[in-house]
């Protein structure tokens, strides 16, 4: 039986192995179901089926060895499959592994079946050209995206600086042009906020490019209260924000060894996550709970559901920048939470429903 063939009639088998190595791409794939792990698996053996079936010049040839030769040109099924496992948060070494683990499945299961022959030979090397192809257009489709996402993360990075910035220079030639002291204390303020949101800012960017170096977030453990955290964060959130309602419920005795500011760091970013996308008729919820050698602490919204297949990805910004068209924040302040929560051997996790509103809980051994 020819390779094309072989692929056709054996399809399930191949997806089988393709799902069961997919399911292996932790953390990306935890959750994934069986159509998700999948993808667009089914319509590149295809594709690439219908290719061995059909003659092949020597320019052909020739250009698929240089990752030219598109198999349809139209947008491809590998393109398609790429843009679909940057939004999953797979990374390019990931997607690459997904190829090489297909291209040995089927190789594998059609030695087993088949005798050694000169078209052997020659659907091989068919076979490993429209892999190849399909990896180069995987890679082309998988490296524009991460591009504009680059872009997009530093065009909001300005305009996130430039707001607050240009705040503080007003207030300031206001203070410069006036003798009212009420209005000086007034700008004062407003220099103040807008301070404080462009130093939050910053550290959050010198952490988030401190763990894309490969360092890991420093944190001073010491013994200390999360309530009391909690309270403070609180304050902070209840001044800033006056027509929201916060809430705080404490089961238990909430002390640990745990970086303090590290700590009102994470729940500053939930908070200020919760206010950014939560209904502001309904309060938001801070419940501690304390058990013998752990602290559960999660924080729960009311409004806009969060979709099951956006939930993965809800850690990472880059991500999140291209699948929200409509954004216009870095949304990096629940990935430093998470990496922050990690830092102290803890996790934390996401959901989402109508009912119960949207829910992170972080776990954190004392």
């Amino acid at each position: 039986m020819r390779l094309g063939d072989f692929i056709l009639v054996n399809m399930e088998r191949i997806l089988g192995e393709w799902e069961l190595f997919a399911v292996t791409i932790v953390p990306s794939a935890l959750g994934m179901d069986s159509s998700s792990l999948r993808n667009h698996a089914k319509l590149m053996l295809q594709a690439i089926a219908l290719d061995l079936s059909q003659g092949q010049s020597e320019e052909q040839q020739q250009r698929k060895s240089f990752g030219m030769g598109r198999l349809i040109p139209s947008e491809s099924s590998a393109e398609t499959h790429a843009a679909s496992r940057l939004l999953s948060g797979f990374s390019i070494d990931q997607l690459l592994s997904e190829y090489r683990a297909l291209r040995a499945s089927v190789l594998r299961m059609w030695a087993k079946e088949e005798q050694s022959s000169t078209t052997d030979i020659h659907d091989m090397t068919r076979f490993n050209e429209a892999i190849d192809q399909a990896i180069a257009e995987s890679i082309a489709r998988y490296s524009e995206i991460s591009s504009r996402a680059q872009h997009l993360f530093l065009a909001i990075l300005g305009h996130d600086l430039k707001n607050p910035l240009s705040t503080t220079l007003m207030a300031a030639h206001f203070i410069c042009e006036t003798k009212d002291l009420d209005h000086h204390v007034e700008a004062a303020k407003r220099i103040h906020t807008a301070g404080t949101r462009m130093s939050k800012l910053i550290n959050d960017l010198i952490d988030y490019t401190r763990i894309h170096l490969g360092s890991s977030l420093p944190v001073n453990p010491k013994l200390t209260s999360l309530e009391s955290i909690c309270r403070d964060v609180l304050a902070e959130h209840e001044m800033a924000h006056p027509k929201w309602k916060f809430e705080l419920c404490v089961d238990g005795v909430s002390e640990g060894v745990w970086d303090d500011n590290r700590m009102a760091q994470v729940l500053s970013n939930l908070l200020g996550n919760a206010v950014q996308y939560g209904d502001d008729a309904e309060p938001i919820v801070i419940r501690l709970c304390a058990q013998a050698n752990q602290i559960i602490l999660s924080v729960t919204n009311k409004g806009e559901i969060i979709p099951a297949e956006k939930i993965g990805t809800l850690f990472d910004p880059l991500v999140r920048l291209i699948d929200d068209k409509q954004s216009n924040s870095l949304g990096i302040g629940l990935y430093i939470a998470r990496e922050i929560i990690r830092a102290h051997g803890g996790s934390i996790t996401v959901s989402s429903s109508k009912e119960s509103g949207t829910i992170f809980t972080a776990i954190l051994p004392r």
